[in-house]
């Protein structure tokens, strides 16, 4: 199936959903989607209990909606509410997958809504892998392009790409699953883009995470209201449409909308660290230097990361273990005093620990023009006249330096088994590695009430 480039953007969109079912997809393909539901699955379970989704969960609560809808670890509501939980959820660790090319985080938004729609509809599991693929190509195509493109150039602008192309994803996987014809489909992704929006000033806050649980919702809302009759604008997706509202300067670099020719979802990175993708060059390369420390006094520390690191993760003197997730000097700091930075290393405890601390005033951080953005750099003066040196060309969890399956499952483990005990996580993990098998979204539909208890709110 290929969409004329001629074409106008919108058509191409929408012919590129509609048709999203009968489309071919390799296997490769087919195996990330499975990777990203894992990843999605850990992340989430992982932060049933974060404060930020205690918040969403409980207005959700007192809305009062039923529908069939799983909440992760909860009740059942309409795919909306569920969507707008489980996303939050998936992305407030931050700890969820990253789009290199500038998309933002696919996986929260495209999953939720996936399995939320599915939840509530007759659909096969193909046809849930597909509706998935369609709204992670849709919003990384739309938000990629690299430094030059959409969303880094949404970033530079104070703009998160998850938020706003976030919108159009989860609008590809609802309308994928209701099965929309083309013109339904127009409206949609209008009534998406009229709701963009998101502030890249929210990071280090419950603002952020909520951009996905949002961007989920609201997909789910516009492709509802198209069933309906709902009538878009449908001139958003072209070259003078929402780029050039969020971009107004016209720097911005659209991408092609090469559907089928490339798969974004190939390009798919997932998270060692539970912090802003654009620490995690730095924290691999000071990781690499604590063996070497030994214990010996540092009297300088100088880093040399991307510019985008310091406009995404430039937080100076955290004060919370959010603001630490976005603090590529806090983040070196503690790598260097042995913190692995993985989920359970971001906690006011660690934020107030002393050792770290007194190290962030020796500590320069020097953003590179022209230096790769998986790279970092570090070079640590001791005291007894060593100067140590480590670099980081491309770290862990990059396409170009990919987590393996089984790095993977470890960390599923170790956030899934602590909500759920060894047996249901075993469980889980078999019913998303194997997705494609009929049956297997009921079982992990299943596996996800727990007990109903999990997240209950200590009032």
């Amino acid at each position: 199936m290929t969409t004329p480039q001629r074409w106008p953007r919108n058509a191409q969109l929408s012919h590129f959903i509609h048709h999203a079912q009968t489309m071919p997809v390799p296997q490769a393909v087919l195996h990330e989607a499975k990777r990203a539901l894992i990843d999605y699955l850990g992340v989430a379970l992982g932060a049933v209990n974060d404060d930020a989704v205690r918040a969403v969960r409980q207005v959700a609560r007192q809305w009062n909606a039923s529908g069939a809808a799983r909440v992760i670890l909860g009740e059942t509501t309409t795919p909306g509410l569920a969507a707008l939980i489980n996303a939050t959820m998936a992305h407030a660790a931050d700890y969820d997958d990253t789009h290199p090319a500038g998309a933002g985080h696919p996986g929260g938004p495209c999953w939720s809504t996936a399995l939320a729609m599915a939840q509530a509809h007759p659909v096969s599991e193909e046809q849930v892998l597909k509706a998935f693929i369609a709204g992670f190509e849709v919003m990384a195509k739309l938000g990629g392009g690299w430094v030059p493109g959409v969303g880094r150039n949404l970033q530079r602008r104070g703009f998160h790409p998850t938020s706003i192309v976030g919108r159009a994803g989860a609008t590809a996987v609802a309308a994928s699953v209701l099965g929309l014809d083309e013109l339904q489909i127009q409206n949609a992704l209008g009534a998406a883009a009229t709701m963009m929006g998101g502030l890249q000033k929210s990071s280090g806050t419950h603002g952020k995470p909520f951009h996905a649980g949002k961007a989920a919702m609201d997909g789910i809302l516009a492709a509802q209201l198209a069933a309906e009759g709902f009538v878009g604008a449908h001139h958003f997706y072209e070259a003078d449409g929402w780029v050039k509202n969020f971009i107004q300067d016209g720097s911005a670099e659209i991408p092609p909308l090469d559907f089928t020719e490339s798969w974004e979802l190939l390009t798919n990175g997932y998270k060692l660290y539970a912090s802003c993708r654009g620490t995690h060059a730095s924290i691999e390369t000071a990781r690499q230097l604590y063996p070497h420390l030994k214990g010996r006094g540092i009297t300088r520390i100088e880093a040399k990361v991307h510019p985008m690191g310091m406009v995404n993760a430039g937080i100076l003197n955290p004060q919370t273990p959010l603001e630490s997730k976005f603090s590529i000097p806090h983040c070196i700091t503690l790598a260097l005093c042995g913190y692995a930075l993985t989920d359970t290393d971001f906690t006011p405890q660690t934020v107030a620990d002393p050792a770290p601390r007194a190290l962030l005033p020796l500590l320069h951080v020097e953003a590179v023009e022209g230096q790769s953005a998986s790279s970092a750099f570090i070079d640590v003066w001791l005291e007894d006249g060593e100067v140590l040196h480590a670099r980081t060309e491309v770290y862990r969890g990059h396409a170009q330096n990919p987590l393996t399956d089984q790095e993977l499952r470890a960390k599923f483990d170790a956030l899934a088994i602590p909500a759920l005990g060894a047996e249901k996580s075993e469980a889980l993990y078999q019913a998303a590695a194997h997705f494609e098998r009929p049956g297997s979204l009921a079982t992990l539909t299943a596996l996800l009430a727990g007990d109903n208890t999990a997240c209950k709110d200590n009032h």
